[in-house]
């Protein structure tokens, strides 16, 4: 693209990379803001909003074919008030017309094409538009002209459809805590016991993952097996997440020169990635390997935690400690180029004899199995065949594998690389700033949980303003204002800090960050929380965030926090609202366990109880160390970590959970607690160790303190 001969518009302004990819468009885009809004009502124009984000391949597509080409854009200047948003900036917006969308046409998805009113009532939608008519979809500039002349003509009838598609919108909160609904739906053991057997049979056995294709990683079901198999000693549930899991770090959706997940596999073999990588899915799954490696040990799911992270840290991070977005799935106006291999360039670059072993344990073939001959890496051969083919013993073979992949990263380390949008959001951070610390506990790595530090100072620095949490951070703080999830997020990110380094400051934090929910986000009228803050602008509808989408729903991740900091601030309440939200939300539970597993992680943890471990303290740094790794080595379902000092446990206010826990023979001493009862007081980490391994075991009972 040349920029010398275009001139520039509004969006020039904007820091979102995607806005600013559509800076030298001949469309005249405006930011979503009060001049596009206010020019829509005085012109009595309808606005054509498009929402997309920069990783977004169809994105990309219909820029090049629709709004680089100079008739369709004269069309869309012409007869419309052009609105350009990122949807990663603005969940809110994107929610709002999503829910459009799905009522209009069955189906959502990027890039989004909205048509409103100017009074933003939307009367039209659709996902991607060719130019010309294809694919049986409509071509768009059809679309334009169609949709102008019913505005100006049959104006009586687009109110009426925009009024219908407000009110619907408005009902699919409302439906959603409709308790007069027709089915009971079933609580406590039996609730749980449902939705893991409704999703096993949407799950498949042979490649692991659900349903067909394209299949997405889904961090949160597998996270829902995992935990359901540890309470109740049905291994099957492990079995199942951990096929999943081994099949996708086999497969082409994992990266495996350069660590970390595509976003997802267009195949039911996780064979053929979306090549995209965005930073929430290399947030969560480390987090899910790391549990089923605390259950079984694998070597291959620690392998994964580590090179993911690694990937993060060296691809992904701002300079200053915060993490970045996502990486474009093209180079080079290329989807893949920058990630796949032709067997010539292999043997090339390693050798004959190396090359041949690398093609053979990664599955690239002179026919490939992508575009233009190409092969996507993916682990084709399990090692011991592999090695015992090429007459090595399966260490050597490693070895030298791991040398060829060495070669090829630094080969691909000289390709262009993919575009990459390095505005960090709140709550992608968060995530990010949990799976360093969770993985630096599990593996007893410092670096881990320095790197998780540096990041919460980021956030601190760059993401909070006048004590308010803001979306996103590109060379300055963005004007809007955080969302539930960037809220919810942070305060879980704040107690995995501090269950990794013990230090109380992030577990006040924590409790404030929670406080500010319960203020901005509450719902008095059906008990819950909005996406939106209170005082946020005027929007159509103020929806609710309780679907697990691409991440877990804020209203999941906030009532796990609310049960996570119930043991440390008992007075405040915070059980009460998690039950009231849980208990909103029984039949959405009980009917859609797929979009609801990390409120029903929320629900496992009021109805099972959590696993309580009060580490006592004297004065001397690093005396709790031997506690802590034998607890980061375990996997502890819902499990609350605190440390405290002995005078606290006498105060008079203390917590119940801390009250009368003292020091046996003045050395550091722990305590484990499930529902009313707590173990007697160990002093031996390795006492402690077997006090945890049967909690884990009998960790299915109900938890009341």
């Amino acid at each position: 693209m040349h920029h010398q001969e275009r001139k520039p518009n509004r969006l020039i302004h904007e820091t979102s990379p995607y806005l600013l990819q559509h800076a030298y468009n001949p469309v005249d885009w405006y930011p979503w803001g009060d001049e596009a809004l206010e020019r829509a009502r005085t012109e009595d124009k309808p606005i054509l909003l498009s929402i997309g984000y920069s990783a977004c391949h169809w994105c990309h597509v219909m820029e090049r074919e629709s709004f680089e080409n100079p008739e369709i854009a004269a069309l869309m200047n012409q007869h419309f008030v052009n609105i350009k948003v990122d949807r990663e900036e603005r969940p809110d917006l994107d929610e709002i017309y999503q829910t459009a969308a799905q009522l209009l046409t069955g189906q959502g998805g990027w890039p989004l094409t909205v048509f409103l009113t100017p009074d933003q009532r939307p009367f039209f939608a659709g996902t991607y538009f060719p130019p010309e008519d294809r694919y049986g979809r409509p071509g768009f500039a059809r679309v334009l002209k169609t949709l102008s002349e019913a505005y100006q003509q049959e104006r009586a009838r687009i109110d009426r459809i925009a009024a219908e598609l407000v009110r619907a919108i408005q009902q699919v909160d409302r439906r959603d805590v409709d308790r007069r609904a027709p089915i009971r739906p079933e609580t406590g053991e039996a609730l749980l016991a449902k939705a893991v057997e409704w999703l096993a049979r949407a799950f498949d056995r042979e490649y692991g993952g659900f349903g067909d294709a394209p299949k997405f990683p889904n961090a949160p079901l597998l996270e829902l097996f995992i935990r359901h198999a540890a309470r109740t000693g049905q291994r099957e549930y492990l079995e199942m997440a951990c096929t999943a899991l081994a099949a996708m770090a086999r497969g082409g959706i994992y990266d495996h020169l350069g660590g970390g997940f595509h976003r997802y596999a267009t195949d039911r073999r996780w064979l053929i990635p979306h090549f995209e990588k965005m930073l929430y899915d290399n947030a969560l799954l480390p987090c899910v390997y790391l549990q089923a490696w605390q259950l079984t040990g694998d070597p291959l799911f620690e392998r994964v935690v580590r090179e993911t992270l690694a990937y993060v840290e060296r691809e992904m991070s701002h300079p200053e400690g915060g993490f970045y977005s996502s990486q474009d799935a093209d180079a080079e106006g290329e989807e893949g180029k920058f990630f796949v291999w032709r067997r010539d360039e292999v043997l090339e670059l390693l050798g004959r004899e190396l090359g041949a072993l690398f093609c053979d344990a990664y599955g690239v073939t002179p026919r490939g199995n992508f575009e233009k001959g190409a092969s996507v890496l993916h682990a084709a051969v399990p090692p011991e065949a592999c090695a015992q083919r090429h007459g090595l013993s399966p260490e050597e073979a490693e070895a030298r594998l791991a040398e060829a992949r060495a070669r090829l990263f630094e080969a691909r380390e000289r390709r262009v690389k993919p575009g990459r949008d390095e505005k960090a959001i709140a709550a992608w951070n968060a995530l990010m700033i949990s799976a360093f610390a969770r993985a630096g506990r599990a593996l007893g790595e410092r670096a881990f949980i320095e790197r998780a530090r540096r990041a919460a100072a980021f956030v601190e620095a760059r993401l909070i303003r006048g004590g308010r949490l803001v979306r996103s951070f590109k060379e300055k703080p963005s004007p809007v204002p955080g969302f539930l999830e960037d809220y919810a997020c942070w305060a879980q990110a704040l107690i995995d800090l501090y269950e990794a380094t013990l230090e109380r400051a992030y577990l006040e934090k924590a409790a404030g960050v929670v406080d500010a929910v319960l203020e901005l986000f509450w719902d008095d009228q059906a008990p819950g929380f909005f996406l939106t803050p209170r005082g946020h602008e005027e929007l159509v509808h103020r929806p609710k965030d309780w679907r697990d989408q691409s991440i877990p729903s804020g209203t999941g991740v906030a009532v796990q926090a609310l049960l996570r900091l119930d043991a440390a601030f008992d007075r405040r309440g915070y059980r009460a609202r998690a039950e009231q939200v849980l208990e909103t939300y029984a039949r959405q539970m009980d009917q859609n366990p797929w979009g609801t597993a990390s409120l029903l992680l929320a629900y496992d943890g009021l109805v099972r109880g959590a696993t309580e471990v009060v580490l006592v303290a004297g004065e001397s740094p690093g005396e709790l160390e031997p506690f802590q790794r034998v607890i980061g080595r375990r996997y502890l379902p819902h499990g609350v970590v605190h440390a405290i000092g002995e005078a606290e446990a006498r105060e008079e206010g203390a917590p119940l959970l801390w009250r009368g826990k003292g020091r046996q023979d003045g050395k550091p001493t722990a305590y484990v607690c499930r529902g009313e009862a707590c173990s007697a007081p160990v002093t031996d980490p390795a006492a402690l160790d077997g006090l945890l391994a049967a909690c884990v075991a009998h960790a299915a009972g109900p938890g009341e303190r």
